[in-house]
Order: C-alpha cells, then structure tokens, then sequence
C-alpha cells in the first residue's frame, strides 16, 4: 500500500510539473484564452494580461512584411507577444481584391499561430459602416476558420472618422459584425473601434455594447495627443470599459513629423499603469517618422540597429525591457524540463 501511495504521489508531482512546463512554453500557451473582466484583459487563469507588439502596415501597400520570417523575428528578436494585421480595405484593398489581401492576413494568422503569439485581425478602414455587409463576411469566414483558437483577437473597425456617429453608425456596424463572429466563436476578444480615429472613447463607456469579452480601441499620436487624450482614457476606464491601444505611434498624428520620445514614454506610464495592451505603427519602410524600418529593409526580418528608425529603436527597446522577462522565464522552464529529462 506506501509503495503504492509513494508510485502515486510521484507520478501526480511528475504531472503537475509537466502541465506547469507545457503551460508555458509560449505566451499563447501561458495566457490561454484571452477575456475581459471590468476593465481589463485577462487569461484564462484569471491574471491580468499586457500584450505589447507591432502592427503592420496597410496590407495593399506593404504586404511584403505580411510572412512568417517577420512574425518569428518579432518574437524572438523584438520580444513581441502580439502581432496586428492591419488588412486595408478601401483604396485598393480588400473591397477590390478580397482574395489578395485575406491570403496576406491568413498567412500572418498561421504565423503566430505556429509561434505561439497573439494577432489582431484588423479591419483597416476609416468608412467601415458604409459596406457593413462586406465586414460581417469578411468575420465570419475568419471566426469559422480559427474560432476554436484562442490566438485571434478580432479587431471589427479600425479608426471610425470623426463625422460618423457612435450611436446611430459605429455601435450598430459593430453589432452586426459581432454577432457573425459569435456564430463560430463564442470566447475570443473582439475590439471596436471609436469616433474621430479612435479618440473619443467615453462616448463607447457613455453607450457601450452589451456583448461579452468587448474591448474598446484608443489610438494616440505622442507629438499631437497629450495629456487630453490621457484624461478621455482614464475617464472612459473610469465608466468601467476596457480599452486596448491597437495603435500608436511616437511622432505627429500625421505620422510624419515630430519624433516625440518624452512624450511617448508619458504614455508608455499610462498604458502600464492601467494593463491597457498596445501595438506600435508599424512595420513598414515607408521614408516616413512613423515607420519602424528604414527605406529598403529587409522584408524578412534579422533587421540590424542600423535598419531601424529612430521610432523602431525606442519601441523595440521599450518591448525588450518589459516583455523580455516574461519570454526568459518561458525558456528558464523549457530548459529546466530539458535538464530533468537528460538527468531521468
């Protein structure tokens, strides 16, 4: 019976730390499903979760970085524990060529899912409202084919212009297309968008979606949105939404002008002050403040400091000290179950 007792108990330790180790062997795996609870992001554990990361950019105009090679850079270089597919969808995007631009967001979905990352599926417009019917298929093909993982985060309209309505166009869209999601997918996050580009954010508090697992979207520009924008966020948190921040950049709102690295980093103290999750804009090499990457970088990662902007350095650094504790202790318990398994 005590050797039986003793078998027992060894293999039920031997289990538990096996479930410990594979728990954690990514972010994905360490996180599980994403929620909400109140005003925060959580995993399936109940911790409270901060996703840091990069958006690409518009995937008509540089859907070159749209690969796998880029997304494992991100990871393992830059430390990136989300990736945002920004799939444009006017100006020669996916109204006009639906094939073209889906292929490119599927291949950076299967990307992270391989790596075991997060992903924003972003539906990049700023008139989203006027095609609703396009979106609502758009989601549902998506939600069909990955509603079973819990990588996928949904982002339903990227930046509503300030002319729209939140009550009477923004709110409506979104619960249309939410609700073709929730056809496959019953659990994952879904994000919404807000008037003027993702601003105006107590306005979604003041009339929010009676949804469960809803985020709502802030976008800032450091060298044009200051302490104003800070006081909206924390008054719309205040109302008890939860706000992911799928876009930012470090300079002017033009994103092509004055490099702000005080200012951004006021807001890095915000974001991690309240565990609102955030995405730099973006992976692109466009001669432009904005842009992470240098005219002509590689389109497969292994970037240099020298293939980096001014931009790209500051957000590669900030993803590096914050996120690179958390990815250090995922290979400290991948190596310590490697260690036991040569000692057996």
């Amino acid at each position: 019976m005590n050797k039986n007792i003793t078998m027992s108990l060894a293999i039920l330790l031997w289990l538990i730390s096996f479930s410990q180790t594979f728990a954690q062997k990514t972010i994905v795996e360490k996180y599980g499903h994403l929620s909400v609870k109140g005003s925060f992001m959580v995993s399936e554990y109940g911790d409270t979760v901060q996703l840091r990361g990069m958006s690409l950019f518009w995937s008509q105009w540089m859907g070159q970085y749209y690969n796998g090679d880029v997304v494992k850079w991100l990871r393992d270089d830059w430390k990136c524990t989300v990736i945002r597919a920004a799939m444009g969808v006017e100006m020669g995007g996916y109204l006009e060529n639906p094939d073209t631009e889906k292929m490119k967001v599927l291949e950076v979905i299967n990307a992270a899912i391989s790596k075991g990352i997060y992903v924003i599926v972003d539906y990049h417009s700023h008139e989203a409202q006027k095609n609703p019917a396009v979106a609502q298929r758009f989601f549902s093909e998506i939600a069909k084919k990955y509603g079973n993982v819990p990588n996928i985060i949904y982002e339903v309209y990227n930046e509503p212009l300030q002319a729209t309505s939140w009550n009477k166009d923004i709110k409506p869209y979104a619960e249309g297309v939410i609700t073709k999601i929730r056809v496959y997918d019953t659990t994952n996050i879904i994000v919404v968008g807000t008037r003027q580009w993702s601003q105006l954010v107590t306005e979604a508090a003041a009339n929010p979606i009676k949804r469960q697992n809803i985020m709502y979207t802030l976008h800032f520009y450091p060298g044009t949105h200051k302490q104003e924008l800070r006081d909206e966020a924390k008054k719309a948190i205040d109302m008890g939404i939860a706000l992911f921040v799928t876009e930012y950049g470090t300079c002017d709102a033009s994103g092509n002008s004055n490099f702000s690295p005080e200012e951004t980093a006021l807001w890095y103290a915000f974001m991690d002050e309240h565990k609102l999750s955030y995405c730099n804009w973006s992976i692109a090499d466009k001669p432009e403040t904005a842009s992470a990457l240098v005219p002509g970088a590689s389109m497969f990662g292994g970037w240099a400091d020298y293939d980096l902007t001014p931009s790209g350095q500051l957000v590669r650094a900030d993803m590096i000290l914050k996120n690179g504790p958390i990815f250090a202790t995922l290979t400290k318990t991948s190596s310590a179950a490697g260690e036991k398994k040569k000692k057996k």
